[in-house]
């Protein structure tokens, strides 16, 4: 069952903070703990959402002494939709969610229009880069304070 209320995991909101603060490194790695601490997310917490970015090759990981994580990408060629779908993937509506075995994969108005709801949204984060996301004219930036360098992934 898809649940609308909350349409992103807590997966996906720490995988975006963090993914805005290596970002914002100036392609410098940085460890679980520098992101945990600048994005407020739990350091055990946001280890698996790193693992799960490294899989999917949005960032690189490299242990050691200068080790940590980095894009492996400019976040001007990172789209949002890319870093959700590499922890917690939009779910479409392929199937009446009732179980309603009449409808079957034919979708009745409503879930039909819910569906092109996601659709929407799917499309709208494609086309939305990381580097659009900190770019952004705002009285207010993704982890206000600073952390960020909103030049360095632009070039």
């Amino acid at each position: 069952m898809i649940c609308l209320f909350w349409m992103f995991s807590q997966t996906v909101e720490y995988a975006l903070r963090a993914m805005v603060v290596l970002a914002g490194s100036d392609g410098e790695p940085r460890t679980t703990h520098q992101i945990a601490a600048a994005s407020r997310v739990p350091a055990s917490y946001l280890s698996k959402v790193m693992q799960a970015l490294v899989r999917a090759e949005l960032v690189s990981a490299q242990r050691g002494k200068n080790g940590g994580f980095a894009l492996l990408k400019d976040a001007a060629n990172l789209s949002i939709l890319d870093i959700i779908n590499a922890v917690d993937p939009i779910r479409r509506i392929e199937r009446c969610p009732l179980g309603i075995p009449q409808h079957g994969t034919r979708l009745c108005a409503l879930h039909r229009k819910l569906d092109n709801a996601l659709a929407m949204v799917e499309e709208a984060f494609r086309s939305t880069t990381l580097h659009e996301m900190i770019a952004q004219p705002s009285r207010s930036k993704p982890l206000c304070g600073g952390l960020i360098n909103v030049h360095a992934q632009a070039n």
